[in-house]
């Protein structure tokens, strides 16, 4: 099988593509990554030299790009990565996030159903990962389930859910063999140090202040990003052709405590008094659209296909710390540019 991943350069793809070019030796397994802020490739050295791996450097939005791609490549499935994510980017700028999310996911259904047009023992699935942002927000009580509503609140979530519909209009018009997953919040290694765990972890090495929106009450559920990778291997292999599937790690806590947590954790692992890292909490003026709280309910997933997160959000974190702790030169580079010349000469657009 030949399987694409877009965004394989990025925080959750990059954790996607080492387990399938890992675990599926017999795969071979294509990256496609543009590159952007949040791409890099030193997510991946350890498996960069793997036989069945290969990184492809371009755009999802440049249609021409994507459909020769698919026409050469002959791709059997794909797993749809590849976005722009983070809030207040989309609050700045929409337009890019528009292009990326919504254009670029049309391009690569397009050229997916080009060739499942042209053979459709040849393409076998379209999965397109999404996030549980699209349904909104709740109030104290219950939680997102698959047949929630979609009720976005951010440009970023707006484009999200665009293009949820456009991946369900595609199989139900031409008949394409699509999935797609909502998932909570990731954390975890490899995180871009502009959301909320990587940077305070980064800050608090620094002793910089910790920005907090607002009082610290909006409550998200949390999950470790491997489980995330396992989840996507669950359901690529074993979902129903047009389903949806909500993955969350069963972890609601609210931003403020997942903050002192981890001031505790890093006071013990820098050998600083209990209470140090703490005082570095600085709130912040909320941003607009600042969804309350977000809560998944992965019981489909679990019943139908079996799977469950394997750690506690306290254990996730604890690996996250040492993680980055133990990962100065990877923190350093990225918070100061110079992962973007990785690679530079060697890969260019094609």
């Amino acid at each position: 099988m030949k399987v694409l991943i877009t965004g394989g350069a990025g925080f959750i793809g990059s954790h996607v593509v080492r387990l399938f070019v890992s675990k599926y030796p017999n795969y071979t397994i294509h990256n496609l990554d543009k590159l952007t802020y949040a791409g890099n490739l030193a997510n991946l050295k350890d498996i960069e030299n793997k036989p069945n791996y290969k990184f492809i450097k371009g755009d999802i939005v440049d249609a021409e790009f994507i459909d020769e791609l698919f026409r050469t490549e002959k791709y059997n499935a794909v797993i749809h990565l590849a976005a722009e994510s983070h809030v207040d980017r989309s609050i700045t700028n929409p337009l890019e996030f528009v292009m990326t999310n919504v254009i670029g996911t049309v391009n690569l259904l397009n050229a997916s159903k080009a060739l499942y047009k042209s053979d459709n023992n040849l393409f076998s699935k379209f999965y397109h990962v999404s996030t549980d942002e699209v349904y909104g927000a709740l109030g104290d009580e219950g939680m997102f389930t698959e047949e929630t509503a979609y009720d976005p609140h951010s440009p970023y979530s707006a484009s999200k859910a665009s293009s949820d519909h456009f991946v369900r209009a595609y199989h139900d018009t031409y008949g394409l063999p699509v999935v797609i997953s909502n998932c909570s919040n990731n954390y975890g290694p490899n995180h871009f140090p502009e959301k909320l765990i990587p940077l305070c972890i980064n800050n608090i090495k620094h002793n910089r202040p910790l920005p907090i929106y607002g009082k610290g009450e909006n409550v998200r559920d949390w999950l470790f990003v491997e489980d995330h990778a396992t989840a996507i291997d669950t359901i690529f292999h074993k979902s129903k052709l047009g389903s949806t599937y909500n993955i969350g790690g069963h972890n609601e806590w609210k931003n403020i405590d997942v903050i002192r947590l981890l001031c505790k954790l890093m006071d013990n692992k820098l050998d600083r008094p209990e209470g140090t890292n703490e005082k570095l909490i600085t709130f912040v003026k909320d941003r607009a659209g600042h969804d309350m709280r977000y809560a998944i309910d992965a019981a489909k997933l679990q019943n139908d296909l079996g799977w469950v997160p394997s750690v506690t959000f306290e254990e996730g974190l604890n690996r996250t710390v040492d993680w980055y702790l133990s990962n100065e030169e990877w923190l350093n580079d990225v918070t100061s540019g110079n992962y973007a010349n990785y690679y530079k000469e060697q890969y260019v657009n094609r």
